[in-house]
């Protein structure tokens, strides 16, 4: 019973197709068992290999791709166009602004003041006077030669010439031709070609073009015979068996193993995951949550003594003995300052009662006046030695 010539029922499972014979489905599950024998290794390679390229992405060459890309703009990006702005647009001006100064101006001026003036002046205006004044009267000069003697001599020499090769030549070879060649052709070869084609030519051309057409009709069917049978033994012998070998063997076999390669990756890769969850699992269980508790149980209290207990006091220490030593330095500034005030007090004295001050740089002024001169030399408004202005008018 042929097996491949029932149809897939209607509730047949969807892996199920119509036309499939017996041997595709003795071989379906062992391929399939196969094939998950030897792509489970894969798969968890694959598997492994892919989490370890995302974690290897993700914990080193991203930070190292920024670091890199950090360092090269610090090192190579930003030297560079401190180079090109600073130093070679600079040179670059400078020296376009040389070439054009050295090369491009002595050939503008050369050409301006040189090579224009001598060609207007020394060739264009003479060659203009000369054609206007020799040439042209000169060109007129022959053209009346040429138009008034020279034309109508030519005219009649070649009218002579022509009457002549046409008497002594062309109507001599004319009247042979007409008279006594064509005549001796027409009559001598034509006409007994023509009789010799039609009446001798003619009729055994046509049975020999028959008795030839039988004969290749004949071969041309002999060799159909033969391809015909040629083909026949080619399609029986050999295309019919590799078809039905391909169609029946080989077609099979390769959807069930393109099958069981697919189902294969899709078992493994549960199988890789769930082997994936497992040592996660113990990881964390033989890892994570011992080096957690540790952080949460140790680490945190010993850092939070650490903070409150050591660093917080060392902080304030710190800043108490900055705002400890800003102070004296404002206190001893301060009495800088008051010494200084006391020395210039003692040297100069005080106005009025008034708090002296030292000069800061007053301008000059003139006599009566409180317009500053820029080249008069700077004079103290305070009075020395306790002199008062006297007031004008």
């Amino acid at each position: 019973m042929d097996y491949g010539k029932h149809q897939a029922p209607q509730g047949a499972p969807q892996g199920y197709e119509p036309g499939e014979n017996i041997l595709t489905t003795l071989i379906r599950i062992p391929v399939r068992i196969v094939v998950v024998v030897l792509v489970l290794p894969v798969r968890m390679a694959w598997d492994a290999l892919t989490a370890l390229w995302h974690a290897a992405d993700r914990v080193l060459l991203r930070p190292l791709g920024r670091a890199l890309a950090r360092l090269l703009d610090t090192l190579v990006l930003t030297p560079l166009t401190w180079l090109y702005t600073w130093v070679l647009t600079p040179l670059g001006k400078g020296a376009s602004w040389l070439a054009v100064a050295l090369l491009l101006w002595p050939w503008i001026g050369l050409w301006r003041y040189v090579v224009v003036p001598v060609a207007r002046y020394g060739i264009a205006a003479p060659a203009v006077w000369l054609y206007g004044a020799v040439l042209t009267p000169l060109g007129h000069g022959l053209r009346w030669i040429g138009t008034a003697l020279l034309a109508p001599a030519a005219r009649g020499l070649g009218t002579g010439l022509t009457w002549l090769l046409t008497t002594l030549l062309v109507l001599p070879v004319a009247g042979l031709w007409r008279y006594v060649i064509v005549p001796a052709v027409r009559y001598g070869l034509i006409i007994p070609a023509v009789w010799l084609y039609g009446a001798v030519l003619t009729p055994l051309g046509l049975g020999t073009a028959r008795v030839l057409g039988q004969v290749w009709r004949g071969i041309a069917a002999t060799g159909r015979g033969l391809g015909i049978a040629l083909a026949w033994l080619v399609m029986t012998l050999l295309v019919a068996p590799v078809s039905w070998t391909y169609r029946r063997i080989l077609a099979p076999i390769g959807r069930e193993i393109a099958a069981a390669f697919e189902v294969a990756w899709r078992i493994t890769g549960y199988v890789s995951r769930a082997v994936g969850r497992a040592i996660a699992w113990f990881a964390w269980h033989l890892i994570g949550a011992p080096v957690s508790w540790a952080y949460r149980t140790v680490c945190t209290p010993i850092g939070h003594f650490v903070r409150d207990s050591v660093w917080a006091p060392a902080r304030r220490a710190a800043a108490e003995t900055g705002r400890a030593a800003r102070a004296a330095l404002a206190s001893a500034r301060e009495t800088v300052r008051q010494a200084r005030r006391d020395a210039w007090r003692a040297l100069v004295g005080s106005t009025d009662g008034a708090r002296s001050r030292e000069p800061q740089g007053i301008p000059a002024r003139t006599l009566g006046s409180t317009t500053t001169v820029p080249s008069a030399a700077q004079a103290s408004e305070t009075p020395l030695l306790g002199e008062k202005f006297v007031k004008r008018g």
